[in-house]
């Protein structure tokens, strides 16, 4: 099993899960912005084990499979349940807190687990993928310090509902392609340094 993570592509996509449990360990010990910053990260991770998997030459088969299925648990970390944990401990572990937390790790559980098993016909993802998550996060991070001190917990929480929801709907989704990745990168690294330098 250890072998599996020799293989560059799994070895990055196991870098974010690494990154998604200090962001984790961050967000338990009140550093929110921090955690968001770090968890970014793993989604730039997430999006170049792709590339790297397409590119590495007499890849074993079986090694693509358990990169797939690495892949899956760990946008389950990062994208199903670090937000519901940031989002329970900026809301004082509140019972609405709690169970938009528990509906967010469902719904992305379920839809990896769909996606895993029907793939994305036509080109395209149903669902909305659960790593549109973290983007939505760092976007309502951002934003934190213009809104009400009392609207902050509330918008977080819709935003995260919604996300659940779509990831369960039948919506058909563009595959991550050409220049978005390039715009991407570029947002997780610029919402990272600002979240990160925020006092």
């Amino acid at each position: 099993m250890i072998r599996q993570l020799a293989d560059p592509a799994n070895a990055i996509t196991a870098t974010g899960l690494v990154l998604s449990i200090v962001g984790v360990a961050f967000a338990l010990s009140g550093r929110l912005e921090a955690g968001v910053a770090i968890v970014l990260w793993a989604l730039l991770a997430d999006h170049l084990d792709g590339v790297v998997a397409k590119r590495t030459q007499n890849r074993d088969p079986r090694t693509g499979e358990v990169g797939k299925n690495l892949d899956s648990l760990v946008d389950l970390v990062s994208a199903g349940i670090f937000p519901g944990v940031t989002l329970m401990v900026a809301g004082d572990h509140s019972i609405p807190t709690v169970a938009i937390a528990i509906i967010l790790a469902v719904a992305s559980a379920l839809r990896l687990s769909y996606f895993n098993v029907f793939g994305s016909p036509g080109g395209r993802f149903i669902g909305v993928p659960t790593t549109y998550v973290l983007p939505v996060t760092a976007i309502v991070f951002l934003l934190r310090p213009i809104l009400p001190a009392d609207a902050f917990v509330p918008v977080f929480a819709a935003a995260l509902v919604v996300l659940a929801v779509c990831h369960v709907l039948p919506i058909r989704v563009p595959k991550t392609a050409g220049a978005m990745y390039a715009v991407i990168t570029l947002f997780c690294i610029v919402s990272s340094a600002l979240l990160i330098v925020r006092p």
